[in-house]
């Protein structure tokens, strides 16, 4: 007996050293997660953000004194202290949404494999977990893990991206989560105060500030179609991608994307040279919002093709093309010049004609011919969209309000026209971004990718591809929708060029859940 009496002390204390153990690390998560909402309110009160905290009082934890922030706005007599008391509220409040992002891949060249880890930023979208980031930033990835402010970490997995808008949606398990207040992109001016946050060169939750320098800025980058950057003098380097570029208040109106580099080719992720570029917040909450809910992005589609004002004048004066010599002489401005219109597209039933000038697009100025396609391709297919349109007359020229309903844009004729043709010529009729409806229609396993409706039964892929299976990668590189397919293909197809056959390789899953390596070939 008298052993157990020693005994028992020791289970007593091995029980009560468990629970802390379980216990203590979720109080200290709920400390810090009243910690972050107290900072948050006492934000918003100096800000003057109309959106109301949400607050979780939780013992223990050791919030400021209510207002006091507030009272020394309010109260100081010097500027510099409102300003330096304004800077402290933003970043107590931007800070618990933003995170850092760190991938793993793999690097395969030819007899050479190896494993490389990259690094980048993002921003808490919902309650649910959604984190918003730059799509090259976790493009490849085989592994993502997202760190927060107060240093815990998270694995995440890819819900989707597009590449040719350079944006991406990766979710966590949720909880604990301090969503970004969202703005307005529309709203912001040249000369707005702006702070970008982020981890440039893994100095992780960087902030800095600056202004807009700039809208409606493109910088040629190669693998995006679709530039209409917010440009701005705060300090952006590599390492800040995908992190939020907010107002002053505290409002994210942009994404940090990439910098000029000053060393001729226009833009990437070199060293800070004073001219940093983001993504407005337009485009990213139409492009997320269409990721969560679908895991595809629809794209508004106009049909015209447009040119520079100052090509289309040379090209008049040359006596090239017939477009109206008012365009030379009496336009006064900048825009878009309407190269030519796609016969029964929206544009032409909209009464679109070759050689108008577009000069704005629902209210947003258009400051040349390379923002256009980003501008439409943000709106959704069905929406109304009204264009300004400066058109030659018989004594100079007017502007004028043209309305279009939008149709939506087929990736593959766009993008990898050839690859379109080649498909349908080995007899996938039908093919879609792959979706739990979808699937579901077809009594297959949902799986990431683009998923086979229908397939001509003369084909000779009919028996090895069924209807419902799904093509989960092209080029050994892994896609989650039509508009990936098309463009992962065209991107390799451009370095190989036009004149040579091509073969495309593509990994396909079975509805049986057989995976199997096919080739399409592409003349």
């Amino acid at each position: 007996m008298r052993s157990i009496a020693y005994v028992g002390p020791g289970i007593v204390v091995l029980a009560a050293a468990a629970t802390a153990l379980l216990v203590s690390p979720l109080a200290v998560r709920r400390a810090s997660d009243a910690q972050a909402d107290a900072d948050i309110r006492q934000a918003r009160l100096v800000l003057g953000t109309d959106a109301a905290p949400r607050v979780v009082p939780v013992a223990g934890a050791a919030p400021r004194t209510a207002d006091d922030d507030a009272v020394a706005l309010a109260s100081t007599d010097s500027v510099l202290a409102a300003i330096n008391n304004a800077n402290r509220a933003i970043a107590r409040l931007v800070e618990p949404s933003v995170v850092h992002v760190s991938t793993q891949a793999r690097v395969d060249r030819r007899n050479f494999s190896a494993p490389y880890a990259s690094s980048g930023s993002g921003w808490i979208w919902d309650e649910e977990g959604h984190i918003v980031t730059n799509a090259h930033v976790v493009d490849g990835a085989s592994r993502v893990q997202v760190q927060f402010h107060d240093g815990e970490l998270r694995d995440a997995e890819i819900v989707g991206l597009d590449l040719r808008s350079d944006i991406a949606v990766i979710k966590v398990s949720a909880g604990g989560m301090h969503p970004a207040l969202r703005g307005d992109s529309r709203g912001i001016e040249q000369g707005d105060l702006v702070y970008a946050f982020g981890s440039p060169f893994d100095f992780r939750f960087s902030m800095s500030s600056g202004i807009v320098s700039g809208l409606g800025r493109t910088a040629g980058l190669a693998d995006l179609d679709y530039e209409n950057f917010i440009q701005t003098d705060a300090a952006i380097n590599p390492g800040n991608s995908g992190g939020p570029l907010t107002d002053i208040r505290g409002r994210v109106i942009g994404m940090n994307t990439a910098i000029a580099t000053g060393r001729g080719n226009g833009a990437g992720q070199g060293q800070f040279a004073g001219i940093g570029l983001a993504i407005p917040m337009a485009m990213i909450e139409s492009f997320v919002t269409q990721i969560i809910d679908g895991g595809e992005v629809r794209k508004g589609f106009l049909g015209v093709q447009v040119m520079a004002l100052d090509r289309a004048r040379a090209l008049i004066e040359s006596g090239r093309v017939d477009y109206p010599a008012a365009l030379v002489e009496d336009f006064k401005g900048e825009g878009a010049v309407v190269a030519n219109v796609t016969v029964g597209s929206p544009a032409e039933e909209a009464g679109f004609r070759a050689g108008d000038v577009i000069v704005a697009i629902d209210g947003q100025r258009v400051p040349n011919d390379r923002t256009v396609p980003a501008m439409v391709s943000s709106r959704r297919p069905g929406e109304q969209v009204e264009f300004e349109v400066w058109r030659a007359s018989a004594d100079g020229g007017a502007r004028e309000r043209v309305v279009v309903t939008l149709g939506e844009l087929d990736p593959g004729a766009r993008i990898a026209p050839q690859l379109r043709m080649a498909l349908e010529r080995s007899g996938f009729a039908e093919l879609a971004t792959a979706t739990d409806a979808r699937a579901k229609r077809l009594g297959v396993p949902f799986r990431r990718g683009v998923i086979v409706e229908s397939i001509a039964g003369d084909a000779e892929m009919a028996e090895a591809v069924p209807p419902g299976s799904t093509i989960t990668a092209v080029f050994d590189q892994s896609i989650g929708s039509i508009d990936e397919l098309y463009t992962r293909a065209a991107r390799v197809m451009g370095r190989v060029g036009p004149m040579r056959r091509i073969e495309v390789p593509m990994t396909v899953t079975r509805p049986d859940g057989r995976v199997l390596q096919i080739a399409v070939p592409v003349p």
